[in-house]
This record gives structure tokens, sequence and C-alpha cells, in this order.
């Protein structure tokens, strides 16, 4: 009769964190074994504050879930301590979060993760973290295109200027 409770407990667990993989953009499994308490809460107000959460299961619950959610090669890395990263608005800035505290602290490494429902490892992770953020991705698209207009608008200027010489 225990056995069931624990089972039945333990599929709810399973449940939870399989809905919160899939309800989230991203999700990033790090090692943080050695951080001390406080560094840790730091890492985790740090990713709050950019719309992010950092959770701690049991391997065997976070395995499922990603196997679950069909994510096998994710399931693979949850081996050992892992922290798990979830953030269901943002993607870049939780995870450019993270890989900051990871630059000043060596005991933090990621594993891999899942963008968006593809798997990552560490070394796209490492990509993500590192674009810029959104707001300077629309600028620079807004200055590309700004560029690209004011040289339309020199060309038919000169054009304009062409045909009332030829008149």
């Amino acid at each position: 009769m225990a056995n069931n409770a624990i089972i039945k407990q333990k599929e709810v667990l399973v449940a939870e964190a399989s809905q919160k993989m899939l309800d989230s953009k991203v999700v990033v499994a790090f090692d943080y074994q050695g951080l001390t308490v406080e560094s840790f809460e730091t890492l985790r107000k740090s990713i709050r504050s950019q719309g992010g959460e950092v959770v701690v299961l049991k391997n065997n619950i976070s395995r499922r879930a990603a196997s679950k959610n069909g994510h096998d090669k994710f399931a693979e890395l949850l081996v050992g301590p892992k922290a798990i990263l979830f953030s269901s608005k943002n993607i870049v800035e939780p995870a450019k979060a993270l890989y900051d505290f990871a630059k000043k602290n060596n005991k933090v490494v990621v594993a891999g993760g899942i963008v968006e429902g593809a798997d990552i490892d560490s070394a796209k992770f490492a990509e993500l973290a590192t674009l810029p953020s959104y707001e300077t991705l629309l600028t620079q698209l807004a200055a590309g295109m700004l560029g690209t207009l004011s040289q339309l608008g020199v060309g038919l200027q000169q054009i304009i200027e062409k045909m009332e010489k030829a008149n």
C-alpha cells in the first residue's frame, strides 16, 4: 500500500516536471555541486530577475519527464547532481545570466538543454547566451534598414538630377 502511494506521488512529480518542460521555451541542465548556499541563491535571484527559475529535482524524475516529452538526449545528460533552469517567457536573458555566473564560478558547468523543443549541447548554449539582447537586435535591424533606405534615397535623387540635366 505504501509503495503504491509513493509510486503515485512520483508519477505526479514526473507529470509536473514534464509539463514544466513543455511550457518552457528554454530548459538547461547544469552542475552546481560545490557552490555555497549563498552563491546558489545569488544565481537563483539573478536568473529569477531575468524571468527564469532554477529547480533541483531528482534525476530520475527529470529523466522520466524528459523522456516522456521525447528528449532522450537531454535525459542522458541528467547524471549526478544537476540543477535545471526553466524559462517560459524569455530565452536569451536567463541563459545569459547563467552563462555570466558560470564564467565567474567554475563550479557551474552547463551540460546542455532544450530550446524551443530542440535539444542543444553546451556549445550551442554558449552561442545562445552570447546573443545580443532583443532590444540590441532590433536596433541593429533598424540601423541596417535605415542605411539601405538612405542609399535608396540617394540613388533616386541622383536619377532625378540626371533626368533634370538631360531636359
